[in-house]
C-alpha cells in the first residue's frame, strides 16, 4: 500500500454549475457564473506580460491565436466570446488569457517563490492489478494555492454533442468526462516548440466532445495545434491512449504490460524527450512519477481499488510528493512540502474515476483530507 495519508481537515464542495444551449449560450452562461475568475485572469495580463514584449505585443500574438483557431475550430471561439460576454470582459483579452503558450512561464524559471500552474499527477490501473477488474483513472491537480477557491465543476449541454462534466477554473477544463464515456486527464509539459496555433487549453475543450477513443487521440494531435499537454485518455472497454505531445510532434502510448500508466509533468517518451525546455524541473517531476511507479510495481494482483488510489494521491513519501503543499507550511509538522522544488504551489483538487462504469469521485483541496469527496456518473 501506499505511505499512510497525511490527516488533514475536511474541505469544502467543489461549486456544480450547469449550463445549456448553444456554444455561445453556454459560454456565456458559464462567463456570467465565474466572472470573478475569469476578470482575475483577464487583470492578470497587465502584470504577467513577459520580458522583451508589450501588453499590445501579447493582444497581437492572442489575435494570431484567435483567427487561427476560428479558421477551423469556429465553436471554440464563440464559446471563449460568450464567456467574455458573461462576464463582462474584453473578448480578445480573455482569449489572451487562455493562451497559455504566450504566458507559460517555465517551473525552474520562478523567481521569489511565485506559483507556477499546472503541474499534475495521473495513475491509470486496470486488470490484473484492479479488484473488480475494471480500469480506474487517479489524478491530483495542483495549482497556485488561490486558486482552490475558484475550482468549479460544470455540466455542459450542447445540442448534438455528448454532455460534459467537467473540473477547472473559469471556461477552462482541467479534467473532464462525457456522457459517451470519455475520461480525460494530463498533466502540463514544457515543449520547446510552441507556435501560433489553437491553444492547448482550448483543445482539451473540443477533445470532451469526441465519442470515440480514435476521435479524442485525433483531436489531440491535431495539426494545427500551438502546442500540447501529455493527454491521458481512457475509454469504458479498457482502452488507454496517453499522448505526449509538443506543437509538432508527439507519441502516443498505453497501458504497459502489467495494466498500469503513470504521468507527471516531464516527457517520458523516447521519441520525445529531446523537447523537454525544462530539464531542471523535469528532474523533480521524475521524483513523482518514480514515487507513483514504485508502489504500482508492489501492488499485487486485484489489490487496487479506489481507497488504494486515494491513498496514493495523498501520498508524502518523497519531496516534492504526489500530495503538493505550499512551501511556506510548516516542514515539520507537514511531510508534502514541496521545498525541492521551489514552487508555492498546491494539489487543489483530486479525482478518481471507474471508468468501466462511469462514475467519478473528487474533492476539493489536498487528498490527504479527511473525508469523501463528491460522487458522480458521468457515462449514459
Amino acid at each position: 500500500m501506499p505511505a499512510r495519508a497525511h490527516p488533514g481537515q475536511v474541505v469544502g464542495r467543489v461549486p456544480l454549475i450547469r449550463v445549456a444551449g448553444s456554444h455561445r449560450e453556454v459560454g456565456r452562461a458559464v462567463g456570467a457564473a465565474t466572472a470573478p475568475a475569469i476578470r482575475a485572469a483577464v487583470r492578470a495580463i497587465d502584470a504577467d506580460v513577459p520580458p522583451g514584449r508589450s501588453r499590445d505585443d501579447q493582444l497581437t500574438l492572442a489575435a494570431l491565436h484567435r483567427d487561427a483557431t476560428r479558421a477551423t475550430t469556429a465553436w471554440l471561439v464563440d464559446e471563449i466570446d460568450g464567456a467574455a460576454e458573461g462576464a463582462g470582459v474584453d473578448e480578445l483579452e480573455l482569449f489572451a488569457a487562455s493562451i497559455e503558450e504566450i504566458w507559460t512561464v517555465r517551473p525552474s524559471q520562478a523567481t521569489g517563490g511565485e506559483p507556477v500552474t499546472g503541474r499534475c499527477s495521473d495513475i491509470v490501473v486496470g486488470p490484473p492489478l484492479t479488484a473488480d477488474g475494471h480500469l480506474w483513472v487517479a489524478h491530483d491537480n495542483d495549482l497556485s494555492p488561490g486558486s482552490e477557491d475558484e475550482i468549479v465543476a460544470i455540466e455542459w449541454r450542447v445540442t448534438g454533442e455528448p454532455v460534459v462534466l467537467s473540473l477547472g477554473i473559469g471556461p477552462w477544463i482541467s479534467v473532464g468526462w462525457n456522457d459517451a464515456g470519455l475520461s480525460l486527464t494530463g498533466n502540463e509539459l514544457s515543449p520547446d516548440d510552441d507556435r501560433v496555433g489553437v491553444p492547448r487549453l482550448l483543445m482539451v475543450r473540443e477533445q470532451l466532445t469526441a465519442t470515440s477513443l480514435d476521435e479524442a487521440v485525433s483531436m489531440a494531435l491535431r495539426p494545427d495545434r500551438a502546442s500540447s499537454y501529455n493527454t491521458v485518455f481512457a475509454w469504458p472497454d479498457g482502452g488507454v491512449a496517453n499522448v505526449e505531445g509538443s506543437a509538432t510532434a508527439a507519441a502516443v502510448t498505453g497501458l504497459d504490460a502489467r495494466g498500469t500508466l503513470v504521468h507527471t509533468n516531464h516527457y517520458i517518451c523516447d521519441a520525445m524527450v529531446a523537447h523537454e525546455a525544462d530539464p531542471g524541473y523535469a528532474r523533480l517531476s521524475a521524483v513523482r512519477y518514480g514515487r507513483a511507479r514504485d508502489l504500482l510495481d508492489v501492488a499485487l494482483p486485484g489489490s487496487i481499488d479506489a481507497a488504494w488510489l486515494r491513498s496514493a494521491l495523498a501520498d508524502h513519501a518523497t519531496s516534492p510528493s504526489i500530495c503538493r503543499h505550499p512551501v511556506d507550511a510548516d516542514a515539520g509538522a507537514d511531510p508534502g512540502v514541496d521545498r525541492a522544488a521551489g514552487w508555492s504551489g498546491k494539489t487543489v483538487f483530486w479525482c478518481i474515476a471507474d471508468v468501466t462504469v462511469g462514475v467519478v469521485e473528487y474533492g476539493l483541496g489536498n487528498p490527504c483530507a479527511t473525508g469523501a469527496g463528491e460522487r458522480r456518473p458521468y457515462r449514459s
